[in-house]
């Protein structure tokens, strides 16, 4: 029984085979061209490498697709399949160019289906491929990701692996006609040869010597003429924010900065912005893996930042990229959410100390009374103080120090950190040290006598935010609760009312599930993130942050679908410095232990002691 649309003449015609006919709905388009492309090239791939394939039922059932050359040519094939793999990534995300490549891929496939194979129905289903792609035109229009000259030879490395990796296996794939026994180094010895066009070592029988060698040579060819291109393709450099940007910023901040304590970190230098047509309101942001990837809440008038979220979400549809923030507040997600109709889900919870209510008095604050007490005794002091109010030399050695005591080659925080101490309009942040004088060092130490630093970013007139903690790895365990403490205590002189320390991910679950009533479900999550605090110091950056007895706010991290929430995590980690895709430097010297880091992350380095890194 068929279904028909009331007051349809035609209504013979089912609505199911009326959609059928219809096609796909433009904005599907690129999913559906960009998943065919996938799956074409996959079977054009193993229909060059693999004979069996190319004898199998379901190869000559695969012989119509457009692209599959297998009884012609190995190596078109495989250059095929390359080629249509290279693009379903940037066919899915809407990418100009990777249309423009496809246009000119597919006729050139019907035209092979026809003139060599005689295929009329290959060819056909070419151009029947062809005809959404021209049809829907509209859809492919992102423009480029940021991009510089290294993307060259990321390329080359990675697409030279893939040619090695993929050429054993061609070379491995004829045990039959293979002469003698040719060990892995032979083998090997042959594909580095043959990806340069030159026969190696290893011979077969049966004209398969010509198959192989040309398999190799087209994917030597694709790994060569890929890399070139990439090489001399024009730069489209990532935002960066600029003067003027930083002008504007920071009149935001100075009139609407005590409404987010992450207002501050929207000045780093690599992250760019969007403002609202009024210029109320900005939106920061940086793009890492296809993720335009915002933190904390936008800065400015809260009645300006729908005209900045729409800019923001109008950048991220011009590119295709994946939008998400990290980090907002309450209000901040409500606002997102009704501005954008994306999602929100809780993330965790920002550790926030009212300095009226801090006391180390009380059974509460013991642990933490005891250990600064000891510290103490054992010759510490500590000073407080405006960053202005540092001299040169004192501002550049502790700017040495936080640098060599940082323990890791790249620098790490994105939403909590600024990455830079004392620059020109930075005057009002904090810088908190500790000091020890050491008769068996002498005077020979470059830092003096500091031994620990602690730097806080304004949170508008009458707040801060940690955003670095260093120490010497010799300095005594309890340097950073020392100076948190010191901090707080200085905080009145300096008419701060709130500190805000660090971001603590998954509080809420710790807390609940270990109390009495707790139910399964929610024991069962608390006892995963136990687990997984052995490697990312989940429940100790909470029970550090808890030391202070602090009142916990929530943040959000807002996102389009539930399907992109492991993307958008990784480009997170990416962003923090805990995911590093950089090219290896081998001659770069590793500091064996490592240091504190910019808030989030606690790492245990001593009793008593902890080690704050970004989230």
């Amino acid at each position: 029984m068929s279904v028909t649309v009331d007051g349809d003449k035609s209504g013979s015609v089912p609505i199911r085979v009326r959609q059928i006919l219809r096609g796909p709905r433009p904005e599907k388009v690129p999913t559906f061209i960009g998943t065919a492309c996938t799956l074409i090239g996959l079977i054009d791939i193993a229909a060059g490498v693999f004979p069996r394939f190319r004898a199998s039922r379901m190869h000559h059932a695969a012989e119509v697709l457009p692209g599959t050359l297998g009884p012609l040519s190995a190596a078109l094939s495989l250059s095929a399949g390359v080629l249509l793999l290279l693009l379903a990534h940037g066919l899915k995300r809407h990418k100009r160019r990777a249309w423009r490549a496809a246009v000119v891929l597919l006729p050139l496939g019907a035209a092979a289906q026809f003139a060599w194979r005689h295929s009329v129905l290959g060819a056909l289903l070419s151009l029947a491929l062809l005809t959404p792609l021209v049809r829907h035109r509209s859809e492919f229009n992102a423009l480029p990701d940021p991009r510089s000259r290294w993307r060259a030879l990321a390329n080359f490395v990675v697409m030279g692996a893939g040619s090695i990796a993929l050429g054993l296996v061609i070379v491995s794939a004829h045990p039959r006609r293979t002469i003698g026994s040719p060990s892995l180094a032979d083998r090997l010895e042959h594909v580095l040869y043959g990806l340069l066009g030159i026969e190696g070592p290893v011979a077969y029988t049966r004209g398969v010597d010509w198959t192989v060698g040309y398999s190799l040579g087209a994917l030597g060819m694709l790994t060569a003429l890929t890399t070139i291109y990439l090489a001399f393709r024009p730069e489209h450099p990532a935002a960066r924010l600029t003067d003027e940007d930083e002008t504007r910023l920071r009149a935001l901040l100075d009139q609407h900065g005590g409404r987010d304590s992450l207002g501050h970190f929207a000045l780093r230098r690599d992250k760019g912005v969007v403002f609202s047509p009024s210029g109320k309101a900005a939106v920061c942001y940086r793009v890492v893996s296809g993720v335009m990837l915002a933190s904390g809440d936008p800065i400015g008038d809260v009645e300006a930042w729908p005209g900045a979220i729409e800019r923001f979400m109008d950048e991220a549809k011009a590119h295709s990229w994946t939008p998400a923030v990290m980090g907002c507040s309450e209000t901040g997600g409500q606002v997102w959410t009704r501005e954008t109709g994306l999602d929100a889900l809780e993330l965790g919870d920002e550790a926030v100390v009212d300095v009226a209510d801090f006391s180390l008095t009380g059974r509460a604050m013991r642990n933490v009374r005891q250990m600064v007490k000891r510290i103490e005794r054992n010759g510490y002091t500590t000073r407080v103080r405006r960053v202005r109010d540092l001299d040169d030399e004192e501002l550049e050695r502790v700017r040495r120090a936080a640098a060599d005591w940082r323990g890791t080659d790249t620098e790490r925080g994105f939403s909590m950190a600024l990455g830079r101490i004392g620059a020109p309009g930075d005057g009002d942040a904090v810088i908190a040290t500790a000091h020890k004088t050491d008769d068996t060092e002498g005077t020979d130490s470059p830092y003096g006598d500091l031994k620990a630093i602690i730097h806080f970013v304004p949170w508008g007139p009458d707040g801060m935010s940690l955003e670095l903690m260093r120490r010497d790895r010799s300095a005594d365990p309890g340097m950073n609760e020392l100076l948190i403490v010191a901090a707080l205590q200085a905080s009145p002189d300096l008419g701060i009312t709130r500190v805000s320390l660090n971001f603590a991910m998954f509080r809420a679950a710790l807390a609940r599930g270990e109390k009495i009533g707790a139910g399964p479900v929610l024991r069962i999550w608390r006892g995963l993130l136990v687990f997984l605090s052995r490697w990312f110091q989940i429940e100790s950056l909470y029970k550090f942050n808890a030391k202070f007895r602090p009142r916990w706010e929530p943040r959000f991290v807002v996102y389009r679908k539930s399907g992109d929430l492991p993307r958008i995590g990784f480009a997170a980690m990416q962003a923090e410095g805990f995911v590093n895709l950089s090219l290896p430097r081998p001659f770069t010297r590793r500091r064996p232990t490592p240091g504190p880091r910019p808030c989030t992350h606690i790492v245990p380095a001593q009793t008593g002691d902890h080690e704050v890194r970004a989230a």
